[in-house]
């Protein structure tokens, strides 16, 4: 009988990420749409809805009624299993967000290490989408998010230990909290570089431009997920999304204090930084042009890392001469 509350609390939990899920992907679309609209001097949609809101919606119920297809001579199973690989992860991600001071699924003590693990292993569904399509395009795109993902997964891990030397704990509530006088980003002259080398890094985990190698569409037609169509090609970009808002939402609570603000619930500021994160990634993908694929692996490998590695140097020398001064 005390299983079945906690599946019930699982249930609803899962239920509501779901919808969210759901809900910001239309609005990130939407938004997508206009951010690249008046950067390029354009008004984006206008006819769906108020403002071409319920443009996305349109563009989900003509996917929802395509037809799903099989490539011939591909695995179907593991066809089929891809676009699953590649959502769930994000889902379960929602466990450990520290949403509000007492609002989290699962308040873990290494839910920092646990949030990343879940959200860089979406990379193996890509591999196997591309793997199963019996498609040159598609398995090149997997390749590249494979050699990517595995790269750049090293820098975002290192940026971010400036942070947990700093509040002395893997437990993100924990990290939040720690930044009740003041954000981490502004506390010392290292986070501005750990965030910095956070955001490229993010963006290259999501296979967001300029680092959108996987899904080259002047190279490799649409990359890992050329054969897919309607829902399982939904499902990609779902999961695309979400992993753009989880890891805006991880850097918020890193970086930018998290739900910790004046007046207004914590909710409201942890979405209002998350968002203006995601307004930056955005901002990003429509400024500036492709790297190519050696330039990519070269940025992470004598770039991020170098600097990611001296930035934990002198963050520890920094809190070492704190404690002395104390």
């Amino acid at each position: 009988m005390t299983i079945l509350p906690e599946v019930l609390r699982i249930v609803l939990w899962g239920t509501v990420a779901i919808l969210f899920v759901s809900v910001n992907a239309l609005f990130l679309v939407w938004m997508e749409r206009k951010v690249s609209a008046r950067i390029q001097l354009r008004q984006g949609p206008l006819h769906v809805g108020f403002q071409g809101l319920l443009q996305t919606l349109a563009d989900a119920v003509k996917l929802i009624s395509k037809e799903l297809v099989f490539p011939n001579q591909a695995d179907k199973y593991l066809y089929a299993l891809a676009p699953m690989a590649v959502f769930a992860p994000v889902i379960c991600a929602f466990i450990i967000l520290p949403v509000g001071r007492d609002l989290i699924i699962r308040d873990l003590n290494i839910g920092f290490l646990l949030v990343f693990s879940l959200t860089n292993i979406g990379f193996i569904g890509i591999f196997i989408a591309g793997w199963s399509s019996n498609n040159k395009y598609a398995l090149l795109g997997s390749m590249r998010a494979v050699a990517q993902n595995i790269s750049y997964e090293i820098p975002l891990l290192l940026s971010t230990m400036v942070i947990v030397m700093a509040a002395g704990t893997l437990k993100l509530s924990e990290i939040v909290l720690a930044q009740s006088k003041g954000w981490f980003i502004t506390s010392q002259i290292t986070h501005p570089v750990a965030f910095v080398i956070f955001l490229c890094s993010a963006l290259a985990e999501a296979n967001r431009a300029p680092f959108d190698i996987p899904e080259a569409e002047s190279e490799l037609v649409a990359g890992f997920h050329t054969e897919y169509s309607g829902m399982r090609f939904a499902l990609f970009f779902l999961g695309e999304y979400t992993a753009i808002f989880i890891s805006s939402t991880i850097g918020a609570s890193l970086f930018l204090g998290g739900w910790q603000g004046p007046w207004m619930p914590g909710v409201f500021w942890l979405l209002l930084k998350t968002y203006a994160i995601v307004f930056v990634i955005m901002w990003i993908r429509w400024t500036f042009p492709r790297l190519r694929s050696d330039q990519l692996m070269a940025f992470a490998w004598k770039i991020l890392i170098p600097f990611a590695i001296v930035n934990i140097f002198i963050t520890a020398l920094v809190l070492q001469f704190q404690k002395v001064l104390l």
